[in-house]
């Protein structure tokens, strides 16, 4: 069995060594199997300080064939598919265990990932209505009638459709959001019948692995959901590519996204979860005593590492100096550091790297003119200072490239299409914001800002997980959202009756 040497650590550590040894030995083989000493083991460590978590096994190319074989197996036995009515019972009885669960998973959220422990407590509360919401979509989930007897042709006949699961489901997750990111993939296969392989983030694996072994004691057999665990680029391009995958979930970088986008067998679907460089317009109208904490969110959460992070604010000259001297306060006053205490507001990058690169990027937009109104420090090997910035060059990475880190930047604009035009000048395109009590400026901001989403006076990141979220162009392919990642992973069928 793979090493739990994190288990001393806290009490909810120990309960979590304790709930292992109780689950059944086919659950342990399947999520971590006996250690062999061939296997490649793979070290989780915290974000924070990188002190060591867990050491886990890896799967190799032999495990990604037996996962893909028994996936096959499974989903080619139709007597043996599960009726729609236990599937919903299994996603209620798995939302119940993973409320049961919730300390420890925020916990292991935290310290994986990095997330502030407040934070982490609300993205487990989302998983659980993601579930649920799953679950209670599956009650209207059902195909159409077609129109017949428009035509001599089509007289005396009836035609409606089915919904099909579409077949094997690969699913590639991001660290950001380390179990409710599984959940937008997984649960929608469950719901509609599909056997889903997960790849986790190699740097936030021990979610998704609880994740699963909490959707087997639910109830779902081990063949219908399965992990793959690995640091390997080619085994995972392997699995994708793989001509038994009918669909790619994918969440994670617009470089590794779209290459793999054109490595699929034919007939495979996909959708495409990347990033952007979310920008936000502050009009002269806007409430700025309301506005400043909202946009504070928006752009710190999570040290802002999320892929609707807002990165580009354009500020009306009427109100350019009032704002941004009360953002620095603000952002001056936010907390940093270790995600397991409560007070903590910004916590650590994933890796040690990313600080350089971000860094490296801050310092490049100062040297060119940006002004720093604040940050722009290194606290630690993975921390940074929450940094804002003023009117870096238009061609500075944090200007033109998703930054992905705790840094904002302000730029100064006079008339409303000017904002506009800025705000949609990259190949990026996610959620946007427009802050104003100005109906009409609001208004005209919504319909002509490239976005699948505009927030009017509320921050880029707002989402619940039964909306549409989708990136366009460079920023993703397909939509998001518990039904609509649904109705993606199944296909329809029509059947057509001749009366008489």
């Amino acid at each position: 069995m793979a090493s739990i040497s994190w288990i001393a650590r806290s009490t909810t550590a120990r309960t979590a060594a304790s709930w292992w040894r109780n689950w059944p030995a086919r659950f342990q083989r399947s999520i971590w199997p006996e250690r062999d000493r061939h296997k490649t083991m793979l070290q989780v460590v915290q974000a924070y300080d990188r002190a060591p978590i867990a050491e886990i096994e890896t799967d190799d190319a032999s495990a990604l064939e037996r996962k893909l074989a028994h996936a096959q197996q499974v989903f080619r036995d139709r007597e043996g598919w599960l009726k729609p009515h236990e599937r919903i019972e299994i996603l209620r009885r798995l939302a119940g265990l993973v409320e049961a669960r919730r300390d420890h998973l925020a916990t292991q959220i935290a310290r994986e990932g990095g997330k502030p422990l407040r934070d982490a407590v609300v993205e487990v509360s989302r998983a659980i209505d993601g579930i649920l919401n799953a679950a209670d979509e599956m009650r209207t989930f059902a195909g159409r009638e077609i129109p017949m007897g428009l035509s001599a042709a089509s007289d005396d006949r009836w035609a409606f459709t089915t919904r099909e699961p579409i077949g094997i489901v690969a699913a590639i997750s991001a660290f950001n959001h380390p179990l409710n990111l599984i959940v937008h993939q997984v649960v929608p296969a469950i719901a509609t019948g599909c056997p889903v392989i997960v790849k986790p983030s190699a740097d936030t694996p021990l979610s998704c692995i609880d994740f699963v072994a909490l959707v087997y004691e639910a109830g779902l057999p081990e063949g219908w959901c399965q992990t793959f665990v690995t640091a390997d680029t080619a085994l995972a391009e392997k699995l994708v590519t793989d001509p038994r995958i009918a669909f790619l979930s994918f969440i994670g970088s617009a470089k590794v996204g779209w290459y793999l986008h054109t490595k699929l067998a034919p007939g495979t679907r996909s959708a495409l979860e990347h990033g952007g460089a979310a920008p936000a317009i502050v009009d002269s109208s806007a409430n700025l005593d309301a506005i400043v904490e909202p946009i504070v969110k928006g752009g710190y959460y999570h040290a802002g590492q999320v892929c609707v992070s807002t990165q580009r604010l354009y500020v009306h000259d009427a109100v350019f100096d009032d704002f941004a001297q009360r953002l620095t306060d603000r952002v001056k006053a936010l907390r940093t550091g270790d995600p397991m205490l409560e007070e903590t507001d910004v916590g650590p990058l994933i890796r040690p790297g990313e600080a350089d690169r971000i860094l490296s990027w801050i310092e490049a937009a100062v040297q060119g003119g940006a002004r720093l109104m604040t940050g722009g420090g290194r606290l630690s090997e993975t921390m940074l200072e929450p940094t804002l910035l003023v009117e870096p060059p238009a061609d500075a990475r944090v200007s033109r490239e998703e930054v992905f880190g705790p840094v904002v930047a302000l730029y100064r604009y006079r008339d409303i299409d000017e904002a506009i035009a800025r705000a949609n000048a990259l190949p990026f395109a996610f959620q946007a914001s427009v802050f104003a009590r100005d109906i009409d400026i609001a208004l005209r901001a919504a319909d002509r800002l490239d976005a699948s989403a505009v927030m009017i006076n509320d921050p880029t990141t707002f989402r619940t997980d039964w909306m549409p979220f989708a990136g366009r162009h460079v920023s993703g392919y397909g939509t998001g959202g518990i039904g609509y990642t649904m109705r993606d992973m199944t296909q329809e069928k029509m059947i057509l009756m001749q009366r008489g």
